[in-house]
């Protein structure tokens, strides 16, 4: 580094050096000064809102250090008398605003408000709480949203908008009011959000948390007529131990099979065994794909945050997305085909529990398609810290147990699977399958290192036994939204495509343990492959228990019948999401049929108001009202070249375009995208009628 770009200030009477940091906080952390913060994250913009990182500058006065650009020469001060008081005011008026049931609360412990308060000595609140208590919202399957306990940093506006590019909840109304939800104060269950949970990964207070379903878990183990197993995904084994003093990083697999034991667990599997599975089918899936001209690039399944927001935002896309289902998902299938025979108990007696870094898992093992009879094939889901908790109720000092090995078949997996759990691991295992497969003969280097790292994106050209095989890797959301536009428009072109939602992969999942940094993420990255390379076996297809599996139970092969019936599944045009609706006519009969068409909040002259004028007029002028319930549903995202989006019913009516809101009445009821809406009602009722 030249001395041009070796600068100097002082902090605390300390000479401290200082180059391409960006404002005064990152200086004074680097000088072993760890200033309390709410609002700040380095992976984020910068807010200013906590007014926690306050620092005296000579000659300028209290600054907030997070929004301060450091120059050489200046002199700070981290801690005045006046700082402090100003500190301590700041946390006593947000505890004030703030439910105080901390016993009770999930992040109890874990909580940066506790935290910083135990810190700067608050020992007593001296303000009134100004506003009443609001409903808890526990709409969605995957996060809890508590109102009561946000203190408007807005670390979870900024990730879900700037890391995930979706902005399913934003600031609303103003002053004492001033809240944190979603568009028009609708329910989190309602509205776009993908499940992913990288909110409540940047919560500091537990305002946001992961769905609690321990009790259920607690249940199931207490009934002695279930017979209760539990799958680990890859990416728990590299952080659970982390909540008892080991390292980002260190492999706890054995340890926390030990522990699922004494919990009364009857058999804990690995979820890397259906990693395996999943590139039996996604590896044979793409190489039709290639060698029969199908739809390319395909992208993976694995992550529901990702196949829901390709649902809601690029639905045109979906035939480019593997059909495979998810390791869990597949797991589940799997099981309650396979274990209740070998274990010796009823269907329905068999619960499936799965142990996850992620809260959208939650949210699929929920969805109909993995029901049979209205049962759910993966009963419930629970997330590390969850398992943590259960861990800590029972008195288990995780790190004094022997390691356990997982219970067979369904606990043995090779490297590949393991390192489902990081960016990159699902493009390599598939890349150690398919690059054999087109070579015909035993893989010899099965590291493909291009496709790791933290890089936000990641492309690789491979020449694979005179095939060039172009692939792209890419994690968190925003960034997942660029490449596609850019595949989209041409100017990107590739055979197979990675996507996960959370930065880093699982590793950095939602259910994950709260805090983690780039620097933290990476360690967990290496610890999964640490794992891969401590397996004898790491190429998926030489995992001979899951050969077995197929011969016995599955078809014989991939992509057999039975397979396609068990390991995967198809998707949903999700696009018709609205953040509100506004009812504009409700029917009398018992039976009535639902329509609804969509105006756009933030569009001017919206050809919705004037469809939905026209639809109300035929079904009073047909004498349907008896039988309609007719909504406006508002989206805060903008309408293309005048696409409006009208369900009839569960059907999604064909996208409708009228380039001019202001047509005349006459000119859009000529039109027959208004005509394929009221054909649609009339079929619709008369299966009503």
């Amino acid at each position: 580094m030249s001395d041009t770009t070796i600068k100097k200030l002082s902090v605390n009477g300390r000479e401290v050096t200082f180059s391409d940091e960006r404002n005064l906080l990152e200086v004074i952390r680097k000088a072993g000064i760890d200033i309390p913060t709410f609002c700040y994250h380095s992976e984020l913009s910068i807010y200013g809102a906590c007014r926690l990182c306050l620092v005296d500058v000579e000659g300028k006065g209290v600054m907030a250090s997070c929004s301060t650009l450091p120059a050489p020469g200046m002199v700070i001060q981290t801690d005045t008398k006046e700082i402090r008081n100003m500190r301590k005011i700041n946390i006593e008026l947000l505890l004030a605003n703030h439910n105080r049931e901390c016993p009770t609360c999930t992040r109890s412990a874990n909580c940066a408000l506790q935290d910083i308060a135990h810190r700067l000595g608050v020992e007593t609140v001296r303000f009134k709480a100004p506003r009443k208590e609001e409903p808890i919202d526990d709409s969605s399957p995957s996060i809890v949203r508590d109102p009561n306990k946000c203190v408007l940093c807005g670390d979870c506006v900024r990730v879900c908008s700037e890391i995930q590019g979706i902005g399913a909840i934003d600031f609303a109304f103003r002053g004492s009011n001033a809240k944190v939800a979603p568009a028009f104060d609708a329910s989190l269950g309602k509205v776009e959000c993908v499940n992913c949970g990288q909110c409540v990964a940047v919560c500091p207070t537990g305002a946001l948390t992961p769905k609690q379903d321990r009790s259920k878990v607690w249940d199931a183990l207490y009934d002695r007529k279930k017979t209760v197993v539990v799958q680990v995904a890859p990416a728990v084994r590299v952080a659970l131990g982390e909540y008892f003093g080991a390292k980002p990083g260190e492999n706890v697999a054995g340890k926390l099979v030990a522990a699922l034991k004494l919990m009364g667990f009857k058999h804990v599997y690995d979820t890397s065994f259906t990693a395996d599975m999943t590139i039996f089918e996604e590896a044979n899936e793409l190489l039709e794909r290639i060698q029969g001209g199908k739809e390319l690039p395909m992208f993976t399944s694995c992550c529901p945050a990702w196949v829901k927001y390709a649902e809601i935002y690029f639905p045109e896309l979906l035939p480019n997305v593997s059909s495979c289902r998810s390791p869990q998902a597949m797991f589940g299938s799997v099981a309650k085909k396979v274990l209740p025979e070998q274990l010796g108990c009823r269907r329905e007696d068999l619960v499936v529990v799965s142990i996850m870094p992620c809260t959208a898992k939650k949210f699929e093992a929920q969805l109909p398609k993995y029901s049979v009879d209205g049962k759910p094939e993966v009963d419930i889901v629970i997330t590390t810290s969850e398992v943590q908790r259960m861990i800590n109720s029972l008195g288990i000092q995780l790190q004094e147990l022997e390691p356990e090995a997982f219970d067979m078949p369904m606990g043995f997996a090779t490297g590949g699977g393991v390192i489902f759990g990081a960016s990159g691991g699902v493009m390599e295992a598939a890349l150690r399958y398919v690059a054999e497969k087109l070579d015909n003969k035993p893989l010899v280097k099965v590291d493909f290192k291009q496709v790791r790292g933290m890089d936000h994106l990641k492309e690789a050209t491979l020449q694979i036994a005179g095939n060039e095989i172009k692939v792209a890797v890419v994690h968190g959301l925003a960034n997942t939204k660029k490449l596609l536009q850019d595949i989209k428009a041409g100017k990107a072109k590739y055979h197979f495509v990675e996507v996960m939602a959370c930065p880093g992969g699982c590793i950095s999942g939602g259910g994950q343990p709260w805090g983690a940094t780039d620097r933290i993420r990476a360690q967990r990255q290496q610890g999964l492959y640490n794992a891969d390379k401590a397996h004898q076996v790491q190429k998926p297809q030489d995992n001979y228990l899951v050969q077995r599996c197929y011969e016995e139970h599955i078809g014989g092969k991939p992509g057999s019948h039975e397979a396609h019936h068990l390991l995967h599944t198809d998707y949903q045009n999700r696009s018709q999401i609205f953040d509100a609706k506004l009812p504009i006519m409700r029917g009398t009969e018992s039976k009535r049929l639902p329509v609804t068409v969509t105006i756009c909040a933030k569009q001017e002259n919206c050809p919705g108001q004037l469809l939905l004028g026209m639809l109300s007029d035929y079904v009073k002028t047909r004498q349907y009202t008896p039988w309609i319930d007719m909504d406006a549903a508002f989206s805060s995202r903008p309408a293309k070249d005048g696409t409006i989006c009208v369900t009839v019913g569960d059907q999604i009516v064909e996208r409708t375009r009228f380039h001019n809101a202001m047509n005349t009445l006459e000119q859009l009821q000529n039109q027959a995208a208004f005509k394929n809406i009221t054909e649609a009602i009339d079929k619709a009722l008369t299966q009503i009628r």
